[in-house]
């Protein structure tokens, strides 16, 4: 797999997900398989760089390359500064986000509200590109199939945008007007990637190993793009990766190695965040990881009172002592809940700042 000089270990994704893919989740997952990660959408608004949520989202230490960063904006000179600035500060990719269905970006008219406009997205892209060209770094895209169902023209735009200069394109299989509800459709998919010469990576509602074989299959996508399934289990991609070598399922990881994961996840975690924050933005992550494990829920309740990262640490560390006494592994995953539980599992609002 591989985007413009960069050579990727697999064709494995992260999704790009706001409050969720910073750098420690990013990098957990690519211990556990995933061979590619995009941070979440910073603002092209320059009067936003040094916001400390900003600065968090553009931090990269220790990151394994490549860096690919996700600017988000309306103004295509905008956009084409804040590739500019983002490069001067390590990225080596720049991805274009116009898929993101949030109210509070779309009523910008950014995201997948981009799509509404297609003088204006090419623009915009044709503007990034040309920035990006003088310093060898590709530019990706990520899109919905459209505005909404009588709007679906993913497949004009991703001409257009291969066109100009376009590296990659990423296709959510929904609509905006959908937003997470319904189930992905991958038609769309397959259609933008019979038309381009460029790599297509599928996304939406991919949870299992089978579905991601299933999807690259009705696809001929290049590559696959988790986002949901993988909070709270983000060694989904090697279990993708061995079923796609093998043909055969993974057991379930041990109790002792989800705790390992998840503490060192924590430590990494409140390093970024800080005390304050920390402790309240990882109880998200938390929760994935013990959604349907036994007293799972009644942990969660317990453990979102707590207000200090050395006692939520503890409280973590404590509950999974106490699960390896009645269990080595984590329990099989149950496909045909898969769907039910990603439409509860909604990505925190997006903002731009």
């Amino acid at each position: 797999m591989q985007i413009g000089q960069h050579t990727l270990p697999n064709n494995l994704f992260v999704a790009p997900m706001a409050g969720v893919t910073d750098r420690p989740f990013r990098m957990l997952c690519k211990r556990l398989g995933a061979g590619y990660a995009v941070s979440e959408m910073v603002t092209s608004r320059p009067d936003l760089w040094h916001s400390l949520k900003t600065s968090r989202r553009a931090n990269h230490a220790g990151e394994s390359a490549p860096i690919a960063v996700q600017i988000a904006g309306t103004e295509a000179q905008m956009m084409a500064d804040a590739a500019r600035h983002n490069i001067d500060n390590g990225a080596q990719i720049i991805d274009i986000n116009m898929g993101c269905p949030a109210k509070k970006v779309c009523n910008k008219w950014a995201g997948s509200a981009l799509m509404q406009d297609e003088a204006l997205a090419v623009s915009i892209v044709a503007a990034v590109v040309e920035a990006c060209a003088p310093h060898g770094v590709p530019v990706t895209l990520k899109m919905r199939t459209g505005w909404c169902q009588a709007h679906q023209n993913a497949l004009t735009l991703a001409l257009a945008f291969e066109q100009v200069g376009v590296q990659m394109l990423t296709v959510h299989g929904r609509t905006r007007e959908q937003g997470y509800s319904g189930q992905a459709e991958y038609k769309t998919i397959a259609a933008v990637k019979a038309a381009v010469r460029i790599p297509v990576v599928a996304n939406g509602d991919i949870d299992s190993p089978q579905k991601a074989q299933q999807v690259l299959a009705l696809t001929g996508a290049d590559a696959i793009m988790v986002g949901r399934a993988a909070q709270g289990r983000p060694w989904i991609f090697r279990e993708i990766g061995h079923f796609l070598q093998h043909g055969t399922v993974m057991a379930p990881p041990l109790v002792a190695e989800v705790r390992r994961l998840l503490l060192e996840h924590l430590q990494d975690h409140y390093s970024l965040y800080g005390e304050s924050v920390g402790v309240r933005s990882a109880r998200k992550h938390i929760g994935w990881y013990v959604h349907d494990l036994p007293g799972g829920q009644a942990f969660k309740t317990r453990m979102n009172a707590l207000d200090s990262t050395a006692t939520q640490w503890a409280a973590v560390a404590g509950y999974f002592d106490e699960l390896s006494q009645c269990m080595d592994r984590l329990p099989k995953p149950d496909p045909s809940d898969n769907l039910h539980k990603n439409t509860t599992r909604q990505t925190p609002s997006a903002t731009l700042s």
